[in-house]
């Protein structure tokens, strides 16, 4: 299912109050950015126990219950998961990654909140939630009957959101710090290959795995479970902003000619970093028009350049990522600085061809 319109986390609570109180609610969303965490959040902020079923892990008969037999009839007797005295919040986690005869079995439920003779508690609700078909999840269509009985409603990663949630549940600082800076990592969309990718869980997992290893964490040890949790170049970069912190070796020192980019093999994460973010300072500095360019700021142009000229010698690969276009092909950086590099260094821009 396409999204016309997206909420963020934040918008979430007020959202469902008005929604899921009345009606059953399905949360679409990418993997990993805290669909379940919201609904159980929600849950509790009405004073509702949580209860969750897992779509991809149940059969008909797990909804319906099975039959006994009470004066000659036979009578579906609902699983106690569902069939509760007090009111509750029914989490129908991955509903559309359930089979079809899964999916028919929830109609009455979500419809009509009842199975057989049981009935869900005045004071219930009912949330559903899933990923969609273009995340490379596991997704099956959902039938128009189905659709046609939720309320759909599409979130959207927030770096704004989680980093204030980050705060508040003490996650790692080099991971609060790295997305304060890079809020643009905290998600990637999923891969068509099976590697890890980043999403706010993966996040947390990296932040989990560094406060277990404490700070006797080696090198190489960083570079496994950063890159067994994150998209590989978010990986990479994160490992180059590690070896900052630990060495206080920053962008700031480089530009101001204190240090120098580093050479070594072993430093090309941080190599990658640092030029991700000489890309980022020039892209806050530089103004998009020549004739709003001050002298400091053509000292800083020239300096720019001049440090462009040493990271291509280095690597004519890293020094590309600093002047490359966005994912739409567009310019990020200025064009009076991209023809002024051009100029200046003809064969870093002809191996970008």
């Amino acid at each position: 299912m396409q999204a016309a319109v997206t909420v963020t986390p934040a918008q979430i609570p007020e959202l469902l109050l008005g929604l899921a109180t009345v009606r059953p609610v399905f949360l679409w969303g990418a993997p990993g950015i805290g669909k379940s965490s919201l609904v159980r959040k929600f849950a509790d902020s009405l004073g509702l126990e949580c209860v969750s079923l897992l779509g991809t892990q149940l059969a008909p008969e797990d909804l319906i219950g099975v039959p006994q037999i009470r004066d000659g009839r036979s009578v579906f007797c609902p699983p106690e998961a569902i069939a509760r005295d007090e009111p509750y919040c029914l989490f129908l986690d991955e509903l559309n990654a359930a089979t079809p005869d899964v999916q028919k079995a929830f109609y009455s439920l979500i419809l009509d909140r009842r199975i057989g003779s049981y009935e869900l508690p005045a004071g219930s609700i009912v949330i559903g939630a899933g990923n969609r078909a273009t995340d490379n999840a596991l997704a099956r269509p959902i039938a128009s009957a189905l659709v046609n009985r939720l309320t759909h409603v599409h979130l959207q990663v927030s770096a704004g959101d989680w980093l204030v949630w980050a705060g508040e549940h003490g996650i790692h600082p080099w991971v609060t710090d790295y997305l304060t800076d890079r809020p643009d990592h905290l998600w990637s969309q999923p891969p068509k290959t099976e590697e890890p990718f980043s999403t706010p869980r993966s996040w947390h997992m990296l932040s989990d795995a560094l406060h277990s290893f404490g700070p006797d964490l080696d090198e190489q040890t960083l570079k496994v479970i950063a890159h067994g949790t994150l998209t590989p170049a978010h990986a990479v970069s994160f490992c180059g902003y590690a070896k900052i912190v630990r060495h206080s070796f920053g962008i700031e020192a480089i530009m101001k000619g204190d240090a120098s980019w580093p050479t070594r093999p072993a430093d090309r994460d941080l190599l990658y970093y640092l030029a991700e973010a000489f890309r980022g300072r020039l892209v806050k500095e530089l103004p998009a028009q020549r004739e709003h360019v001050s002298p400091a700021l053509r000292q800083t142009a020239y300096r720019a350049k001049a440090l462009l000229v040493q990271l291509a010698e280095i690597s004519v690969e890293v020094a590309q990522t600093v002047i490359a276009e966005d994912v739409d092909g567009l310019p990020v950086l200025p064009s009076w600085f991209l023809v002024e590099a051009a100029r200046d260094m003809p064969r870093l821009v002809e191996a970008r061809r």
